[in-house]
């Protein structure tokens, strides 16, 4: 009964009770003909709502958003442009405009008559506390059919999108550590004048890689050479989000997975506007192919601005596509949460030898809901997201564990000054 009232209009009530009158008062008093005009009342709304919901708006509707792309908080002019396609005069419609519901309240306005071919524009502003690709639309009009009798709901047009951002911080602080390309260690190497794929031959060194020996010049000079690849002309940085849902917690802008897509995002920028070449390892890069490409900082916040969660085995997946990318070293960062110490040493084997590596660990007890500051078992939640911490700073990488409330540019600069917040 409920939709039947939405779908009739005040006169199509009227109409339905006084035909439901007329056809029990004539039915009962033995007055047929009275009870024939009641049918009709009642069978009237029913026609005409077939015949309403046969009929199509004509109705075109184009979207423009100004900007297309907005970070978080931020706000973005929607207009849309609406064009009567049809022969005949567009009726007087109630229309609204379908949102996410975290880009505010749907704009509603009265569409007046459209002669064939007219336009109208509409503009309003949206914006979001959550970062992603919102839907807008499509257009919802309220049609009545020509008696006025049935409203129907009809949505035209076709959808558009606003891409939101993820939040970013300006960082500060020293540069990361590293001074090359190739291993990226403090020692420099030689650099080549014909680009990235040209090599040198170097005397063999602890810890280099066997696969690299060069046995040509080894068997004429007698003693161990390797090939080194010289560095490219950038620096190389490899930035691996852990994307485990069940490793997370926290929600919405406040749950530990916001604040490490942030913190890459701002990673991302900072790297490179400092000139390093920079490869995003997460979920959709991975799975896209796109890993072991240079990506660049506004298509790095595009992927950000829609990466998920993924299964607790996401991550052994990305540090496997990852070990082609570090193989001839770089610097290379992680932001991942304090939980399952054997794949956190899976994490600490990218870092090459001489390379560099730096980790930010996430408590992420503190930003649950409960528990906060607190283990599993009751104990200090300090004590068990260091022992995380530590598997990473004794493979030789600087470390910080990450709390609830931690300012993206504080932890970074900590790390660059090889400061430790191990708490």
């Amino acid at each position: 009964m409920a939709r039947l009232r939405d779908v009739l209009t005040g006169r199509g009530r009227a109409f339905v009770a006084s035909g439901a009158t007329l056809t029990a008062a004539g039915w009962g008093l033995g007055f047929p003909d009275i009870s024939r005009v009641g049918i009709l009342l009642l069978a009237l709304p029913l026609v005409t709502g077939l015949v309403s919901r046969r009929q199509r708006a004509s109705i075109r509707v184009d979207r423009t958003t100004n900007p297309p792309r907005v970070s978080v908080d931020e706000t973005a002019t929607v207009t849309v442009l609406m064009t009567n396609t049809g022969t005949r005069r567009t009726p007087l419609m109630l229309a609204e405009e379908r949102l996410n519901l975290s880009l505010g309240d749907r704009p509603r306005f009265l569409l007046g008559r459209m002669a064939p071919a007219e336009l109208r524009q509409i503009q309003y502003a949206v914006r979001s506390h959550l970062r992603g690709r919102m839907p807008l639309g499509p257009l919802s009009v309220l049609l009545r059919d020509p008696f006025g009798l049935t409203n129907r709901l009809a949505e035209i047009g076709t959808t558009g999108s606003v891409v939101v951002l993820p939040r970013t911080e300006p960082l500060s602080g020293g540069r990361p550590p590293g001074n090359g390309v190739g291993s990226e260690g403090e020692i420099p190497h030689m650099v080549a004048l014909h680009g990235e794929d040209d090599q040198s031959i170097r005397e063999y060194r602890d810890g280099d890689d066997l696969r690299r020996i060069h046995w040509p010049a080894t068997a004429r000079t007698g003693d161990l050479m390797v090939r080194q690849e010289d560095r490219p002309a950038r620096r190389r940085a490899i930035v691996l989000l852990d994307p485990r849902s069940d490793a997370h917690r926290g929600q919405g802008v406040s749950s530990s997975f916001e604040w490490a897509v942030s913190a890459t995002a701002s990673l991302v920028a900072h790297l490179s506007g400092l000139g390093y070449a920079v490869h995003l390892v997460c979920s959709e890069t991975v799975h896209d192919g796109q890993a072991a490409l240079t990506t660049e900082p506004d298509q790095a916040l595009d992927v950000l601005a829609e990466v998920d969660t993924g299964p607790p085995h996401e991550l052994a997946e990305l540090v496997h596509a990852a070990h082609p990318v570090t193989a001839s070293g770089g610097l290379v960062i992680a932001l991942v949460a304090d939980r399952d110490e054997e794949v956190l040493r899976q994490v600490a084997s990218l870092r090459q030898p001489g390379g560099s590596g730096m980790a930010l660990v996430l408590d992420t007890a503190t930003f649950g809901s409960s528990g906060r500051g607190r283990g599993r078992q009751g104990a200090p939640r300090e004590s068990a997201t260091d022992a995380y911490a530590e598997v990473l700073h004794t493979a030789g990488w600087s470390v910080a564990t990450v709390r609830v409330g931690d300012s993206i540019s504080d932890v970074w600069a900590a790390l660059t000054a090889k400061r430790v917040l191990v708490r």
